[in-house]
């Protein structure tokens, strides 16, 4: 399944009630979580005892897949957020609901791959150590590319900053556009010339 080598499938149940108790979650995230998510299971254990051919890396020494069987294709993130924010390891979620599954990873933040069928889901395995499989298992699943210079983490921050300012952008020239007042039209526009200045030199070095 997953694409991944028969090696790395460990296929062991996560209790629920298990992560409840583990990790203290209050009454209401319990029930929010209890409401989407059916059962949990690790499938895939991603390391170098499971796989000789990758090493260790710097940072990431294994990295877990587990399947979480979802009641509706249509859940609350933030109840992925709060799995991944609760286990510490390096984790890729084989969100499933029926035939159909996405990928999801958490690092800095959620990422989310499409929807597609079961079948066609397929996690690749690219670096010669953890660090770089994992970097590339979340960019491929983020639909981003780290820059050379760049560690992952600093690449996200940099694409959120990149982000919020083009949003910036984007509302200053709506309320240009509705400024009847030249003065203020004016100062909108100097407003503007700055952010997209800003936003240049994002482009440039990030």
């Amino acid at each position: 399944m997953l694409g991944l080598p028969q090696s790395t499938e460990v296929k062991r149940p996560l209790p629920k009630a298990q992560l409840y108790k583990r990790f203290d979650w209050k009454p209401s995230q319990r029930e929010c979580f209890d409401g989407y998510v059916s059962h949990l299971d690790f499938v895939n254990w991603i390391a170098p005892r499971t796989l000789p051919a990758i090493a260790e890396g710097v940072e990431v020494k294994e990295i877990f897949v587990i399947e979480v069987s979802l009641k509706s294709r249509d859940f609350d993130q933030k109840s992925i957020v709060l799995l991944a924010k609760s286990i510490p390891q390096r984790v890729i979620y084989l969100l499933r609901f029926e035939d159909e599954a996405m990928l999801a990873v958490y690092h800095s933040k959620l990422f989310t791959g499409p929807w597609q069928s079961l079948d066609s889901t397929t996690i690749e395995l690219s670096g010669l150590n953890l660090d770089a499989v994992w970097q590339s298992i979340v960019s491929s699943i983020g639909q981003f590319s780290v820059e050379q210079k760049n560690s992952l983490t600093e690449q996200i921050k940099a694409n959120e900053e990149r982000a919020k300012i083009e949003r910036e952008i984007a509302a200053l020239e709506r309320q240009m556009n509705a400024t009847k007042q030249p003065r203020r039209k004016r100062e909108l526009f100097l407003e503007l010339t700055k952010l997209k200045s800003k936003s240049n030199w994002y482009e440039i070095n990030i």
